[in-house]
């Protein structure tokens, strides 16, 4: 997946910290392409502001801890709340920006979703649904 951006090298650091995978090794601060290693996600500077919210985007399910623990700690490395779809019961998903505006989604990973699977009706919510 090709993402196009203003810095390719700092919005690439930015998402090799948020996945734990490292940039490629010949990427460097002022490159015109970064490669977040093992992801397939390739980071392209481009002229052209972003204007409109992304038809494409993509949901992280964190697996090491919950997802607001998640939540935190991408708040922490740039990132900014858009939207708060969290519910009390546990369920819902956050929706967040990357330091260039890219939404993206956190959700709740596979411990979490089998502790209290759906919402508080029973009914299932977004991240198990695929909405």
């Amino acid at each position: 997946m090709t993402i196009d951006c203003a810095d390719a090298y700092a919005l690439g650091r930015f998402w090799s910290q948020v996945l734990g995978q490292p940039l490629h090794e010949d990427d460097h601060p002022g490159d015109e392409m970064a490669l977040i290693e093992g992801s397939g996600l390739l980071f392209v500077t481009v002229p052209d502001a972003k204007t409109v919210k992304n038809r494409i985007h993509l949901d992280l399910q964190p697996q090491e801890h919950s997802r607001d623990e998640e939540v935190d700690r991408l708040l922490a490395l740039g990132a900014t709340l858009v939207d708060d779809r969290r519910n009390a019961d546990g369920t819902g998903w956050a929706v967040l920006a990357d330091p260039e505006g890219n939404e993206f989604c956190v959700e709740r990973g596979e411990a979490e979703r089998a502790e209290r699977p759906g919402g508080a009706d029973g009914s299932a919510d977004a991240e198990t649904t695929g909405a």
